[in-house]
């Protein structure tokens, strides 16, 4: 017999991507929806598509997934952000591993789409994380940002990926970057703030292949350098 499935999804004013993320759960028995004081429809929308919706104030990306897993029943859990989409093939790997899991957690691919375009070079592709996993087996570190889910337990590797619609604009990804950096400011560091920019830029561009990406391989690995620099040159 197959085990059971809880989605779950964390939100703010998600109104255009929050449809698309609970459809392609479709396939599990919950999709839980814990939304941070959205002001648009994002919480109506889930609602109607019919996803078990939660109102908590943001306590960070790590401890607001922990909390969204403890508002799921079941004891499987898939987390997915809301710009992500649970492609078919992995719908379909995902309920035949229920049937009899050799694991009690899994990574996941992730395929990056950025302005108009899936990403396969820049070291963004296959972008592995734990994603898929049992309740009790592990939890989300407590970080400012960049979360990732810690187990002890031996993990498996599913082979298909789920989509993720990371950014639409140049403008759109920048502002994202920088707010990141503010957020994992470190101690200011004139010698990494020279050369950890140039290296960043190096790794995507020539080394990760990204110059086969075009000018979107460009402006990734140049993004990332720029990221990489404020959050050495910043003070908190």
């Amino acid at each position: 017999m197959r085990r059971k499935l809880s989605v779950v999804i964390i939100s703010k004013n998600e109104e255009l991507f929050i449809a698309e993320a609970i459809n392609s759960a479709n396939f599990a028995d919950e999709v839980v929806v814990v939304d941070s004081g959205s002001t648009d429809k994002t919480c109506s929308i889930a609602k109607e598509l019919g996803a078990k919706v939660y109102n908590q104030k943001w306590l960070g990306y790590g401890a607001q997934k922990n909390y969204a897993i403890q508002k799921t029943k079941n004891k499987w859990v898939f987390v997915l952000d809301a710009d992500e989409r649970i492609t078919n093939e992995l719908k379909l790997e995902i309920k035949a591993t229920l049937l009899s899991p050799k694991f009690q957690a899994y990574k996941i691919a992730r395929l990056n789409n950025f302005f108009g375009k899936n990403i396969k070079y820049c070291g963004l592709y296959p972008d592995y994380s734990i994603r898929f996993f049992k309740k009790g087996s592990g939890k989300f570190n407590i970080v400012p940002v960049h979360e990732s889910f810690q187990t002890k337990k031996e993990v498996g590797t599913l082979v298909n990926y789920m989509k993720h619609n990371a950014f639409n604009s140049i403008s759109e990804f920048r502002k994202k970057q920088l707010n990141y950096a503010n957020l994992s400011c470190k101690k200011p560091n004139i010698f990494k703030a020279f050369i950890s920019p140039i290296w960043i830029f190096l790794k995507i561009f020539i080394f990760r292949l990204g110059f086969l990406e075009g000018w979107r391989g460009f402006l990734i690995a140049v993004i990332y350098s720029e990221y990489t620099y404020r959050k050495y040159s910043e003070r908190k």
